[in-house]
């Protein structure tokens, strides 16, 4: 006989309505806030509650910044937004104000430059983002305009998945359902021969329907429902004893059966940051051998050094400084100090004053004439300073960024480029890339690093200080001169690797979901173990219908690895790798080939929340038992719609996630699954195990 102890089920029980509470407080942590709307001028402000903007409101940012109610165009100043919630990565990023439009053009070209979020993302304030800090020009104030609110907004289509995720369908619950119909059909048979027996042998109305009634009760074991509750009750038992907590029992039945696993990368599979691994500078168009150090006395005023301390997107919030990981790894390796303008001091100017680096400790240079030089600031400053004059942030579709810069004391600007270095090295004089520069930049990626070019250029004196905000990039990012190679590591954590190889010992497909950068994604992959050394990763680039042209699907080679022809002699093996643009392309317009790519994708970068989820649904189509693990908000659709979600945070994903870890890497996911395989699922060994002794009552009850 089968007992359930009381103690253990009334907490799983009362551990539901909490996760509930928690879920509630989780979506209306960013309405309950007040905003200064504009009314009329723009001295006329009035404060209302988030939940009363509506679409069109002109909205105050405020100095100190503060959580985002809803969707917004920032239209005047700049801001610094922690976008984690929508990409896991914690990147503080630059938001711009919209560009004005062109004056003077028909109407036919100013429709194309029409609003659009996705497109605008670097002019966008989404709803549950966190603005950090502000920078404002004379004397205005930071303004958006509200485009979107509510469950329109991206936190919103992210908070109804959670709230309203697609019905799930388990094939064990589809086995239990047709086996109960089974058992209700006998049983139909033994009550139909059981009341034509009793009608023959003139019985009573009553009797029979007694008779008919136990012939159901034998059939159907009443102690079939208490066993399969205490087989998913002792299984959160010994689930809780090994650190992980279920708040959705039903899903353990569904453990056991994982055959795929979705894995996000920063915080999952690696720890949260960069190292510098070294640099190969170039002199005399040929690579110097590594160097581990670059903050040394004869390296202080070269290109190569101003290049990492001034291209990048960094700030100073609370003393500290914030941005992209690589950047920071980059620029602290400098050993170079970065200063920003208070708001007093912008208000002081019509134009925003630029950000200024300079080396920690440096004694003051001779100073030489020239016609490049100011020999009187140059003489009463005596110290060495670049002013970043103007940016143009990093793009994922061009794989590069550039700033423009002004030595203290010389009249010519110089422009510093980073970014991929296939890109970087395209967009360079011919006579400045060294001949073994592919071999090289393959020995640095095949180690599992992430490789980035740094590149120069003295611009033309009609490029002024005026003309320069006028200008587009691609005036300024040609004919440059490349300066050499940074190297990054990404340090996985320590368990990933011997996991990531159980899992596939075990016959469980990985697979890589991220919001970071196809090329970082790659990297990692390959260097985790989900991507074999040998295997090429083919990178599908679905490019939507545009002026008439119907959609297309572009094949090419990650630059992150072997080419083919190394392959020469050993077994081919392929990988899949998809953006999350691509992604929702091949949906939409090629639906037959996506299944196709799942079935070989093991890379899915730049992925949005939502897109994480409806992979996570296109996969269940194949036929797999999917398990999500991630540690992020942005997870939490994801976790929820997969069949086995595993959080590794306390936060938002915890509430969303049917399981939760108490270890904080990934070795929480094989324990799960191999507590479960041997009894998987643990309900049909007890239902196929009642079938013989039903058969068996039942014959006896139709012999007597």
């Amino acid at each position: 006989c089968l007992s359930v102890c009381p103690s253990d089920c009334v907490p799983a029980c009362l551990s539901l309505p909490q996760q509930y509470v928690l879920l509630h407080d989780m979506v209306s942590a960013h309405n309950v806030v007040r905003c200064s709307v504009f009314r009329g001028t723009e001295e006329d402000t009035e404060e209302i509650l988030s939940t009363d903007l509506v679409p069109g409101d002109v909205i105050v940012i405020p100095p100190n910044g503060m959580m985002m109610p809803c969707d917004a165009a920032l239209v005047g100043g700049t801001c610094i937004v922690n976008e984690s919630m929508l990409t896991g990565e914690s990147v503080p990023v630059m938001k711009t104000q919209l560009p004005l439009p062109p004056r003077g053009q028909p109407d036919a070209a100013v429709s194309e430059l029409l609003y659009d979020p996705e497109e605008h993302r670097r002019h966008t304030l989404f709803c549950g983002t966190e603005v950090i800090q502000t920078r404002y020009y004379s004397g205005e104030r930071v303004r958006a305009v509200v485009v979107r609110t509510g469950f329109s907004t991206v936190k919103g289509r992210l908070v109804r998945s959670i709230l309203f995720p697609r019905p799930s369908e388990f094939q064990l619950h589809r086995d239990a359902a047709r086996f109960l119909l089974g058992l209700v059909g006998l049983a139909t048979v033994g009550m139909a021969y059981s009341l034509t027996l009793s009608a023959r042998q003139g019985e009573s109305l009553g009797r029979m329907l007694v008779e008919a009634l136990d012939i159901v009760t034998i059939t159907v074991p009443p102690a079939l429902p208490a066993a399969m509750t205490a087989g998913v009750v002792y299984a959160q038992q010994r689930l809780r004893g090994g650190g992980i907590f279920s708040t959705s029992p039903q899903r353990i039945n569904t453990a056991g059966q994982v055959n795929l696993v979705c894995f996000d990368k920063t915080g999952t599979l690696t720890e949260d940051g960069l190292d510098l691994w070294g640099v190969r500078r170039i002199q005399d168009n040929r690579f110097c051998p590594p160097e581990h150090q670059v903050a040394a006395e004869s390296l202080e005023r070269s290109h190569f050094l101003v290049a990492m301390a001034t291209c990048h997107s960094l700030t100073r919030i609370e003393g500290r400084l914030s941005g992209d990981p690589l950047d920071v790894k980059m620029f602290e390796a400098t050993g170079w100090v970065l200063e920003e303008p208070s708001p007093e001091e912008t208000a002081l100017h019509d134009l925003m004053t630029p950000t200024v680096v300079r080396p920690a400790k440096q004694a003051p240079a001779e100073t030489q004439a020239s016609e490049e030089r100011d020999l009187d600031i140059a003489a009463v400053m005596g110290c060495y300073e670049v002013g970043i004059l103007a940016q143009f942030p990093f793009s994922s579709s061009l794989q590069r960024m550039s700033v423009v810069t002004r030595v203290l004391g010389e009249r010519r600007l110089h422009a510093y480029l980073k970014g991929a270095p296939e890109t970087v090295a395209r967009l360079c004089r011919p006579e400045s890339v060294p001949c073994d520069f592919w071999e090289v930049l393959e020995n640095h990626t095949a180690g599992g690093l992430r490789v980035i070019a740094l590149a120069h250029r003295c611009l033309e004196p009609r490029l002024s200080w005026h003309r320069l905000h006028s200008v587009n990039r691609e005036v300024v990012e040609c004919d440059m001169e490349l300066l050499g190679l940074v190297m990054m590591q990404n340090q996985l954590k320590v368990q990933t690797v011997p996991v990531l190889s159980e899992l596939h010992r075990a016959g469980i497909r990985c697979v890589m979901v991220t919001g970071d950068s196809m090329l970082t994604a790659v990297s990692v992959a390959r260097e985790s173990g989900l991507v074999p050394p040998q295997a090429q990763v083919i990178v599908a680039e679905a490019v939507p219908p545009r002026d008439g042209q119907p959609a297309t699907v572009h094949w090419s080679y990650s630059q992150e690895g072997p080419t083919p022809d190394s392959q020469a002699g050993a077994e081919p093996s392929y990988h899949f790798a998809l953006t999350g643009r691509s992604f929702c392309t091949l949906l939409e317009h090629f639906p037959d080939l996506l299944p196709k790519l799942l079935l070989c994708g093991t890379v899915f970068a730049r992925m949005a929340p939502e897109q994480k989820t409806q992979l996570v649904e296109e996969l269940q189509q194949v036929d797999y038992f999917v398990a999500m693990c991630g540690d992020g908000a942005n997870d939490c659709g994801a976790l929820k719609r997969a069949h086995v979600g595993v959080s590794l945070s306390q936060l938002e994903a915890s509430v969303a996630s049917p399981f939760t870890s108490r270890t904080p890497d990934i070795s929480c996911v094989p324990r799960l699954i191999r507590s479960e395989r041997p009894n998987s699922p643990p309900s049909l060994p007890l239902s196929f195990s009642a079938l013989p002794h039903s058969l068996h009552c039942i014959c006896s009850v139709y012999i007597l």
